[in-house]
């Protein structure tokens, strides 16, 4: 089962794919955690990603779609995909729908975890307190806020046709977002 998750920074997509990950035996594919992986090794590719993350900008769709190519021709985690953060222009949704048709897999289900900004600004603060995370300076968020929301509106408008879109209160409490998404799942 390949499942995306999305929403804005903050929104909880990281908590309810890693609960994902241990409750279906999935793969938790964290464009974030990707990133940072790069950033750590201190590449080229990750000088550029830290000057636009820095910047509230989004990391380019080539840097970001070459990274996910490598991760669904993997034959041991073939079907069993939990998208997070991934994708977030419509360029990156019409890239992973034909990496997936090349590679016989689809989306079984798409959640859209919608937070406003109050929330993500107070959920941000903790977890910068707790994860001490470079990219959870607060004029950071609220601009990777309102970018996200810009450049997602087209993707959420891509995915809501889809019968497999479910958009789900990001603001509730952990649990509460798990119940449902298990509840969509059959789980």
């Amino acid at each position: 089962m390949n499942i995306i998750l999305f929403g804005p920074p903050g929104a909880g997509k990281g908590t309810q794919a890693k609960y994902l990950v241990q409750k279906i035996g999935g793969f938790q594919v964290s464009t974030g955690d990707m990133l940072r992986e790069e950033i750590q090794k201190n590449s080229e590719i990750g000088k550029k990603i830290i000057n636009d993350m820095n910047d509230g900008k989004f990391v380019s769709d080539e840097i970001v779609n070459n990274l996910i190519e490598n991760v669904i021709h993997d034959p041991e985690k073939k079907g069993k995909l939990i998208f997070d953060g991934y994708p977030r222009s419509i360029s990156q949704a019409k890239n992973l729908d034909l990496l997936l048709k090349n590679s016989n897999q689809k989306i079984d289900f798409i959640f859209f975890l919608n937070v406003n900004k109050e929330t993500i600004i107070k959920r941000i603060e903790k977890r910068k307190s707790e994860e001490n995370r470079s990219d959870d300076d607060l004029d950071t968020i609220v601009k990777r806020f309102d970018t996200y929301m810009e450049t997602t509106k087209p993707v959420l408008n891509f995915y809501s046709k889809n019968p497999n879109f479910n958009e789900l209160d990001g603001s509730l409490e952990i649990d509460q977002i798990t119940n449902k998404i298990d509840a969509f799942l059959g789980v």
